[in-house]
């Protein structure tokens, strides 16, 4: 008989020639058990996407009520469902007045390209600016921004008139001009291995956006939802973007995503043409289900207040190992540097091997990421510290 690890290689698409290939039954809190109950505990969360941990049961009794009520009705933007209404008055009220009109969407990715075509349209202008080891995501115009050669160049041709600047170079920042139609920017680049901006870096430039009339996108994929100790990384930055992009922890495990502008702005895709963006699965009930019940629990339980002082507890443990070089870290996004790719390689599969699950990033390959779910606890930290520690010890 065939196995599902035989159909999951022979049938499904890889994405690499070297897939994990583990067989995960069932995910609880930030563990996953494996068909022959091996324990893994996941310090990734699904590349930030579990904020809340594996089979909240909150999360999972609105995913089951929804379905039971209905699931896909029509194409989005069409019919009143109330999960989506739920779900914008919830982000709304979390949002400056300048953020207040959602086009919910399915990925992260899509919720790039909606960005892109209403920043060109509602300019007039062609011209992108996006910045070197960016992540974007990987559909056409998403991977046109995305801030590495290797992952362009595969695919070329792609949009055109797009610029990559420096990141965290000031001077840089005049290369954005009255022709510049949107700058997209991860507050945190994530990708590139947890790189924060120098302080005043983000605020220099929002003001070179507002004076050459250019929309500035923050791309909060990653860094939205609590990941960095607030709900969304711009709150700690004194710089407002006029799109916000949010996805992978938005859905608490379903597949959502969203870009965010004013009603001015946004209102360029309702006319001229009509139907200037259309999504058919955008927004689906079950999705803004799980989402708005995710948010809730974020609140209610003030999970966010929490992950600053988690953060800097893994940052402390960790910093007792000599093989580490660097700790890069915004609230529970961390990257540890290690001497090379090669003993990152070794150190995540030695771990795995223990029971846990790390990863690295696709643009700084000496680096370690550590993105556990926001509801580790002390405990949990501590066990995840010392087997880390023992490991890169070794």
């Amino acid at each position: 008989m065939i196995s599902n690890r035989q159909i999951f290689l022979q049938s499904l698409a890889q994405t690499s020639d070297s897939p994990l290939a583990l067989e995960i039954e069932y995910a609880n809190g930030i563990d996953m058990f494996t068909t022959d109950h091996k324990r893994i505990m996941d310090l990734i969360s699904g590349i930030s996407v579990s904020n809340l941990g594996h089979s909240h049961p909150e999360i999972v009794a609105s995913v089951q009520q929804q379905a039971a009520r209905h699931m896909h009705l029509m194409v989005y933007g069409e019919l009143v469902q109330a999960p989506q209404t739920r779900l914008a008055s919830l982000l709304t009220s979390l949002l400056p007045a300048s953020l207040q009109s959602i086009y919910l969407v399915n990925s992260g990715s899509e919720a790039v390209e909606g960005a892109l075509k209403i920043a060109k349209k509602f300019t007039g202008r062609s011209q992108i600016i996006a910045f070197d080891n960016a992540y974007h995501g990987s559909t056409h115009g998403a991977l046109s921004v995305m801030g590495n050669e290797t992952y362009r160049n595969a695919f070329q041709t792609l949009l055109p008139d797009v610029l990559h600047l420096a990141f965290n170079e000031p001077n840089e920042l005049q290369q954005i001009t009255e022709k510049t139609a949107c700058v997209i920017i991860e507050p945190v680049q994530a990708e590139a291995g947890v790189r924060i901006p120098a302080k005043g870096y983000l605020q220099a430039l929002r003001k070179r956006c507002t004076e050459t009339g250019t929309l500035l996108i923050f791309d909060e994929i990653q860094t939205g939802m609590g990941r960095t100790g607030t709900m969304f990384n711009f709150e700690q930055q004194d710089a407002t973007p006029d799109i916000l992009l949010l996805a992978k922890a938005l859905g608490s495990g379903m597949p959502l995503g969203a870009f965010i502008a004013s009603r001015e702005i946004m209102e360029t895709i309702t006319f001229n043409p009509p139907l200037g963006h259309i999504t058919t699965f955008g927004g689906h009930p079950v999705c803004c289900a799980a989402a708005s019940t995710g948010i809730e629990i974020l609140l209610r339980d003030q999970i966010i207040q929490t992950v600053e002082s988690k953060g800097a507890l893994f940052q402390s443990l960790l910093s007792e190992a000599t093989a580490v070089k660097e700790i890069r870290r915004s609230g529970l996004l961390m990257a540890i540097e290690l001497e090379s790719p090669e003993k990152v390689q070794q150190v995540i599969k030695t771990c795995l091997d223990k029971g846990m699950l790390l990863d690295w990033f696709l643009f700084d390959a000496k680096s370690i990421r550590i993105a556990p779910p926001l509801i580790i606890s002390e405990e949990q930290i501590r066990e995840a510290g010392e087997i880390l520690v023992n490991v890169l010890s070794a």
